[in-house]
């Protein structure tokens, strides 16, 4: 018996297959759910649309750069009051620590906006001087009663003028980034040969380090070990040359560290913080110790601002070089990565301005103080929480210290200024006049990049021509003159049959006829006219191939 199909079976009509039926049971509510995916794409792509729109804005690097200084200029303010009231209480005034980084800060912002202030050749014709002076002041930290610090940090550092305390490796580290960029980009378009350009900055800064080195503070020759190396790299050095240079420099630095007692003890402290491991937390890794467990106190939200219990005398250091152990504390996992961002994007600013900079100078120098502010930065991160050993270098505009914090200003100044000497934002500060912020701080209009008129230097594609003997021509041409009177002799000599061609009287050219517009050569345009549009790309070259319409042809120029 054959079985009846399934909707003949009940007496209905046949329904149609599953899909069929589903599809027919869409209603509106659901079609709508089903066509989100692809509004959500569309509203996403629009939204990745207006994110690029505002990057690509003139003076988006900028006024990004100024928030990003502003930023982390308050939160350091505020987290040195907040880690200074236990010892500053010691000194009669929880205020008293504060007061002196807001002092110290004050001045920084004064040479923020001098540097935004002074024209690009001011600073690099100061760059020579700023050099000498801290050469000078690098000297001075050596002499034994003018360097101070050697008995309570193991680095004789700091010079103290009064009752400020002056560290000449942070003067040292931003004149050298700010000489090294004039000397290079000057350099690299005269020199024609690489030792020209490489062997005096090779000795230079061989200098500088060495006098660092002879404080016996090894943080500081790495980070300034940092600037010569970004120096180096961004002016085109050869990637095996650097990877010989770091060679070498981890060599001295690791022979220094182990030859040296506690130096060799923050290399086991260093191991023990990596794994976990304190056997010992009232030795050398006690300040480890405290650090990592005030950033676990921390959690995800902290303990709320001003609330640390590591601050009361348990962690050392705590409104210098672990400050940021008090930020994960008091603001949690959170304000922690905040901080870490903002000097991720800082990075990113910073070599983006670089990118930008039609002026090898500003070029050089903005790639070299963004990799030294933020490379300074992660490293103070980075012995914090356990992944690199403590070096004792300060966190950028957060960390208690004046020289720091102005240096460190100043710094931010001259890449502010490298930013707004970008093409595009001296373009649109030509065309609509000057952002809000430099009109109420008076900072005057950037003026544009034009190497023509920069120095009296020329580039190596244009030099003027070396003589390398006797000119060939011209009115002091010995060679011609020679010649000329062996022809003399010989036709005075008897005999002589002259092979010179005597001269052809040519005669006068036709006038060329003349076109409706008046126009000499029958076209309504001239010679000129029609080269210069011409070269401007208004006629298709000739010649063959797949070539770009409108561009030069290589082979009929």
């Amino acid at each position: 018996m054959t079985r009846p199909a399934r909707g003949a079976r009940s007496g209905r009509p046949d329904r149609g297959t599953r899909s069929d039926r589903r599809d027919a049971d869409v209603r509106p509510g659901r079609r709508a759910e089903a066509d989100r995916p692809e509004d959500g794409a569309a509203a996403g792509s629009e939204t990745r649309a207006m994110l690029r729109d505002w990057i690509s804005r003139p003076l988006f690097d900028y006024h990004v750069l100024l928030a990003i200084t502003a930023l982390l200029t308050g939160i350091g303010l505020v987290m040195v009051l907040s880690s200074s009231m236990a010892s500053s209480g010691t000194e009669g005034s929880v205020w008293s620590v504060f007061m002196r980084q807001a002092a110290m800060v004050a001045v920084g912002l004064l040479l923020f906006w001098l540097s935004m202030r002074i024209p690009v050749e001011a600073i690099r014709k100061l760059a020579p001087v700023g050099l000498v002076v801290a050469f000078a002041l690098l000297v001075l930290v050596l002499i034994p009663g003018i360097g101070v610090g050697l008995e309570e940090t193991g680095a004789q550092s700091w010079i103290y003028v009064g009752n400020v305390s002056l560290q000449p490796s942070e003067v040292a580290k931003v004149a050298l980034a700010v000489w090294g960029a004039k000397f290079l980009s000057e350099r690299l378009r005269t020199a024609t040969e690489v030792k020209q350009i490489f062997l005096p900055f090779g000795i230079v800064s061989a200098l500088v380090l060495g006098l660092v080195f002879f404080q016996r503070d090894l943080g500081m020759v790495a980070s300034m070990g940092f600037v010569v190396l970004a120096l180096l790299w961004f002016a085109g050095l050869p990637r095996y040359v650097i990877g010989g240079m770091v060679g070498v420099g981890v060599a001295v630095v690791g022979i220094a560290t182990l030859t040296t007692g506690f130096r060799s003890a923050r290399i086991s402290v260093y191991f023990n913080t990596l794994f976990g491991r304190f056997e010992e937390t009232q030795g050398p890794a006690y300040q480890s110790y405290q650090g990592i467990i005030s950033l676990a106190d921390g959690s995800m939200t902290g303990v709320g601002l001003g609330q640390s219990r590591a601050k009361w005398f348990y962690l050392p250091e705590a409104k210098n070089d672990f400050i940021f152990a008090i930020i994960g504390e008091e603001l949690g996992f959170i304000g922690a990565v905040i901080v870490v961002l903002l000097y991720a994007a800082l990075g990113w600013v910073g070599l983006r301005v670089a990118q930008r900079q039609a002026d090898p100078f500003l070029r050089l120098m903005a790639g070299t103080i963004t990799t030294a502010t933020v490379v300074q930065a992660f490293i103070n991160i980075g012995y914090v929480v356990g992944v690199l050993p403590v070096t004792g270098l300060q966190l950028p505009l957060i960390s208690a210290g004046g020289t720091s914090a102005i240096v460190t200003l100043l710094s931010m100044g001259l890449l502010a200024t490298c930013a707004r000497h970008e093409p595009e934002s001296v373009s649109a500060m030509q065309t609509s006049g000057r952002p809000a912020i430099d009109r109420i701080l008076g900072i005057p209009e950037p003026l544009p990049y034009d190497p023509s008129h920069r120095d009296e230097r020329t580039s190596r594609g244009h030099r003027d021509t070396r003589r390398f003997g006797p000119p060939v021509t011209g009115s002091d041409d010995v060679v011609g003159d020679r010649f000329e009177a062996r022809e003399r002799r010989r036709e005075a000599s008897p005999g002589y049959r002259s092979t010179r061609t005597a001269a052809v009287e040519r005669p006068e050219p036709r006038p060329r006829p003349q076109s409706r517009t008046g126009r000499p050569g029958g076209s309504a345009r001239g010679v000129a006219e029609r080269y210069r549009e011409s070269e401007r790309g208004d006629r298709r070259p000739r010649g063959r191939g797949n070539r770009r319409p409108g561009g030069p042809d290589r082979r009929t120029r």
